[in-house]
């Protein structure tokens, strides 16, 4: 097995040589899958304009090929990523071969794995060099300890990241691998930007700006079209009275 000061630089470069690693024995239950769908939709759009972040998640971790898995992420994200499709591809984030650890490891609580997720995987990504490992508890604690922790690697060892509680029920902290706050509000899984206090838009947002946008399109097409039609109308007038002798 490879160690974390080895990996300096991915070892492998043409993916087309490989084949991608099979799928880990996972079964989410329903609230899991909400959750993670948050991730990603809210996600993608904010880093759409890099081309080296790599947002991914369902697949093992391992440092190198041939390792056998016994983590697999809900959701993992890595910056400064050579060829992000290639390691989606790869149904998998094998360390060596991205050359880094990722900087940001997600888990969501369920019945399941709830306990698993605070207590084993927490010293696991420790040591795979996971830069922050963040639980998030749809059920506000139920299956984790808490609705909403995180923990960012220091000198090897995890240290917890400051959760604020606020007086309405919501919770969040600031992760630095991303730049945005995390927040447990109503159940959900939102991200913020600590400058401005904005959140960012959620899939039903997002969903419904793009519905409006096609539909201010469309009418401004429909006035287009009308101003066309009266305008071939104005021209065949002008005609109409200049060839009339009357």
């Amino acid at each position: 097995m490879a160690t974390q000061s080895a990996l300096k630089q991915p070892r492998i470069t043409d993916y087309s040589r490989i084949e991608p690693l099979p799928d880990p024995p996972r079964r989410r239950d329903m609230r899991q899958n909400e959750a993670v769908w948050y991730f990603f939709a809210t996600l993608k759009p904010h880093f759409a304009d890099r081309d080296d972040v790599m947002l991914g998640g369902g697949g093992y971790l391992v440092f190198d090929p041939g390792d056998v898995g016994e983590f697999y992420p809900d959701c993992v994200f890595a910056d400064e990523v050579s060829d992000p499709p290639a390691v989606i591809w790869r149904n998998g984030y094998v360390i060596s071969e991205v050359g880094k650890p990722p900087d940001f490891a997600l888990e969501v609580a369920s019945r399941n794995t709830g306990r698993r997720d605070y207590t084993v995987k927490r010293g696991g990504y420790a040591r795979y060099g996971v830069g922050e490992y963040w639980r998030f508890d749809p059920t506000g604690g139920e299956y984790h300890d808490a609705p909403l922790a995180g923990d960012k690697l220091v000198n090897g060892v995890y240290e917890p990241i400051e959760i604020v509680s606020e007086p309405d029920g919501r919770h969040w902290g600031y992760s630095e691998a991303l730049g945005l706050e995390l927040w447990w509000e109503n159940n959900r899984l939102r991200f913020r930007y600590p400058v401005s206090g904005e959140f960012l838009r959620t899939p039903e947002e997002l969903d419904a700006a793009r519905r409006a946008a096609e539909a201010r399109a469309e009418a401004e097409m429909e006035r287009a079209k009308a101003a066309e039609e009266r305008m071939a109308e104005m021209e065949a007038e002008l005609r109409r009275l200049r060839n009339d002798p009357h």
